[in-house]
């Protein structure tokens, strides 16, 4: 079957409900699939368009329920995704030549494509709201778990930290603003491009690109950034020096829409003496030998004396969120590089010596000691010690199995049409052809 749009002749592939599944919005998603490096086991052009049938029974639901999504999240993920194609292809000139399309059209799909992907998520959310494991569910649900299918869960440990931020001298600070002051004097007195002193200068992972950082909410910048960035209006002119946790910047306006801001920056982060490293250690290797003579806890001493920010006010204790889930517990890789080598060789209980490490947030040297409060050996799953674990696995699977039965039943329900020539596949879920 075709169809003529636009002098173009469309093959439609598949039909679900009145909807048309085309043959160049299947291969668009493959071309798409191919760039990311995404691997799809079997047939593409079967899987691709089985996919996309089952996106159009939860955004047909989406219509009934009338579920809408938030459209700024949705056009700040779109200029994301266009930002990294850009990154990785050169150019916004060959982002347009590999999809074959201006980057205006190309923003669009992407923010369409996004829109469906967040819509399809809460319609699923609504769907499995009330799965919640009770301990006797989990239970039972791990008792019928063959061997084989009971997850080996690596070595984890579960730590305290106290960090201490060398005081970096006065006359580096100021040797960073009059670099910086430079940069933009060059820059507006037209002497120099911005983006090049970024790519030859900035400390920033964006200075591969200009210093871009492409269009951002408000809310994703650290607040010193975004409230002299989202003040400039002059894309020609450069921001005063701002001084963040990560350092000290200064900014271009490249775009506004709205309430998201394109621009970019210059950071600069002073460097730490040898000497006031040392002195941080000396403070440390003070600290905790008071700790071990037992003047005060480990847990006192973190409230008071440590600068971290994320684990001063919880007793030192790291928390780990990867995946999204909060957890005192971490697998040697979670953790910063630094601690890991140290925390490797502790006991339970034992108090490190200090040691440098790099601060995954702002990137500049910083001093700590560990404290190793518990250390699981890895093996397999148990309700005792990994019952969380086993919960969400229950819980996934529960929902899994909801979703399944839910896209069954939408089968039945649906008109679909699979066309000759897209029929002979192995699909994911029976059903489809009747």
């Amino acid at each position: 079957m075709a169809v003529a749009a636009d002098n173009v002749v469309e093959e439609v592939a598949w039909v679900v409900g009145d909807e048309p599944i085309y043959k160049s919005d299947i291969e668009e998603q493959y071309l798409q699939l191919q760039y990311e490096r995404q691997t799809l086991d079997g047939d593409p052009y079967c899987i691709i368009p089985e996919k996309m049938a089952i996106e159009k029974l939860f955004l047909h639901q989406a219509k009934i329920d009338s579920i809408e999504v938030q459209e700024s999240a949705i056009l700040q993920e779109a200029e994301s995704r266009l930002n990294y194609f850009v990154l990785n292809l050169g150019s916004r000139d060959k982002v347009e030549e590999y999809f074959r399309k201006p980057i205006s059209e190309l923003r669009e799909q992407v923010a369409d494509m996004i829109r469906n992907q967040y819509t399809i998520q809460k319609v699923q959310e609504e769907l499995t709201k009330n799965v919640k494991g009770t301990p006797s569910e989990v239970r039972k649900y791990y008792e019928t778990l063959s061997q084989d299918k009971i997850p080996f869960v690596p070595l984890q440990v579960e730590t305290q930290i106290i960090t201490l931020n060398p005081v970096i001298p006065q006359s580096e600070i100021e040797e960073v603003k009059s670099r910086l002051r430079d940069y933009a004097d060059r820059v507006n007195r037209g002497e120099s491009e911005f983006s090049t002193l970024a790519i030859l200068y900035s400390e920033d992972g964006s200075s591969m690109n200009g210093g871009e950082l492409g269009f951002k909410g408000r809310g994703e910048l650290v607040p010193e950034f975004a409230s002299v960035a989202f003040n400039l209006s002059d894309p020609k002119k450069v921001s005063k020096i701002v001084e963040s946790e990560f350092g000290y910047h200064i900014i271009q306006l490249i775009e506004k829409r709205g309430d998201r801001i394109n621009c970019r920056h210059i950071l600069l982060r002073p460097k730490v003496a040898e000497k006031d490293l040392t002195d941080a250690i000396n403070r440390l290797d003070s600290l905790r030998s008071d700790i071990l003579a037992g003047k005060f806890t480990f847990e006192a001493a973190a409230q008071f004396v440590s600068q971290d920010k994320d684990t001063r006010n919880n007793k030192g204790i790291m928390i780990n969120s990867k995946g999204g889930d909060a957890s005192t517990r971490f697998e040697m890789a979670d953790l910063p590089q630094e601690v890991a080598k140290v925390v490797d060789k502790m006991k339970v209980g034992d108090v490190s010596e200090p040691f440098i490490m790099i601060d995954p947030k702002s990137n500049r040297e910083t001093v700590a000691i560990v404290k190793l409060t518990n250390r699981i050996e890895g093996h397999k799953a148990n309700m005792q010690l990994d019952y969380q674990e086993l919960k969400s696995m229950y819980e996934n699977a529960h929902k899994e199995q909801i979703l399944e039965d839910w896209i069954a039943k939408k089968q039945k329900e649906t008109f679909v049409r699979i066309e000759d020539g897209w029929r002979n596949c192995d699909f994911q879920h029976d059903g489809w052809v009747k």
